[in-house]
């Protein structure tokens, strides 16, 4: 099997030199990761320059750019072969709820499958890659499954593992995404000449966090695997939008 694996927080991280390791039980691994922390950078491409892909002393391919840019470029021609299996992190903090939308290892996943790759993004919780080698555990366990049984159909898998000792960890758990509040408020400050500037604030906290989804899962200490699709539509709108358009003016 041949596996691409990428990530957001750079070629350098230690969760993606972990990830790498549990892959390279089940296959041959390229690596082709962002040249730096590209955190939140979404599903942007990269289309006002070219990109450069450079190779690391550990052998890993990097590129300035982002992680869409990573995956998109290995599979549209960086590579001489498709890869079989797209795997992007282990993130260093969680992608869960509205997290999604904005983290560059779920999007480095999202890109595989849109490209019609089967893809996997893991992050663990807890910053600072505390207790790394629980997330390894649980990376290693649903490769292994995937390897012996692989999921029908198309595959987009975001898997998040609680910052605990992995004694302590009670399994795995298929989850739903819950939802968060809005983030805090901007960071306001001033730059050396006195003009104004903005941090964005940290993520509120969870909004929807009951039972079944991320959230609970994991502060449960449970790991939790989102089955997650690409399709936006607001199916439950369609009809009264219809209705909408449809009325006299």
């Amino acid at each position: 099997m041949r596996i691409l694996v990428s990530n957001d927080d750079g070629y350098f991280s230690p969760g993606i030199a972990a990830l790498v390791a549990v892959a390279e039980q089940f296959g041959e691994v390229t690596v082709v990761a962002p040249e730096r922390d590209r955190s939140g950078a979404s599903n942007s491409l990269t289309l006002d320059r070219p990109l450069s892909v450079r190779t690391a002393a550990s052998g890993y391919l990097y590129v300035n750019g982002t992680p869409t840019d990573c995956v998109h470029v290995a599979i549209t021609g960086l590579l001489d072969h498709r890869p079989d299996l797209v795997l992007s992190g282990i993130n260093d903090g969680a992608n869960m709820g509205d997290d999604t939308i904005y983290s560059g290892t779920v999007a480095a996943a999202m890109e595989g499958y849109l490209l019609g790759v089967p893809a996997i993004a893991f992050s663990l919780a807890r910053k600072g890659y505390r207790h790394l080698d629980t997330a390894v555990h649980v990376a290693r366990s649903v490769l292994e499954r995937y390897v012996r049984d692989p999921l029908p159909g198309h595959m987009l898998l975001n898997v998040n593992v609680p910052g605990i000792a992995l004694e302590e960890l009670r399994g795995t758990r298929v989850t739903r995404l819950g939802k968060r509040h809005f983030s805090e408020p901007v960071i306001k400050s001033t730059n050396p000449r006195g003009d104004p500037i903005y941090w964005i604030g940290p993520a509120g906290s969870a909004k929807e966090a009951g039972p079944g989804t991320d959230f609970n899962a994991v502060d449960s200490a449970w790991a939790s695997v989102t089955p997650l699709h690409v399709d936006l539509t607001g199916e439950q709108q369609i009809e009264p939008v219809t209705r909408w358009l449809a009325a006299p003016a």
